[in-house]
């Protein structure tokens, strides 16, 4: 192993942006089971597809439209 490195050369990860970073959230448990028996049809994890969703919904800059009675 060297003592030092020459990284004047180096190159950015260009894929940095889409890595995923792990979070802890919680979640009601019916909207968890919704997701899961979503993804089951789907064939892909639960956690993908809810993370589809809220990637989707970023891009699409959607924004929550709440009322309270």
């Amino acid at each position: 192993m060297r003592e030092e490195y020459d990284f004047s050369e180096a190159v950015k990860n260009p894929y940095a942006k889409q890595m995923k970073r792990q979070v802890t959230i919680n979640l009601n448990v019916d909207t968890v089971e919704y997701f899961k028996s979503m993804a089951n049809s789907c064939g892909i994890p639960y956690q993908t597809l809810i993370n589809l969703y809220l990637a989707d919904c970023a891009e699409k800059k959607r924004r929550l439209s709440l009322s309270w009675t």
